[in-house]
């Protein structure tokens, strides 16, 4: 179920993440849903959908963090 846009992305997503993190999100969560179709690539016995959410998460926090305020801003 890759992403064609980031309006298709979950409301948690959208409602959290600025433009471009949305961005990063779809694009990780459609190359990892590619990857890990096998589910011999998947650690715990995890679902295809759950490993690309937790790759594309990951993607995000490699570029944005948390504020003080809880709100999601590109790293410095």
């Amino acid at each position: 179920m890759p992403y064609q846009n980031n309006s298709e992305l979950p409301e948690t997503v959208k409602e959290n993440l600025p433009e471009h993190a949305q961005e990063i999100y779809r694009k990780a969560f459609n190359s990892a849903w590619e990857e890990y179709k096998d589910p011999s690539e998947r650690r715990g016995g995890a679902s295809r959908e759950e490993t690309a959410h937790k790759v594309a998460w990951n993607a995000v926090k490699k570029e944005y963090e948390k504020d003080s305020g809880g709100n999601w801003v590109e790293k410095s």
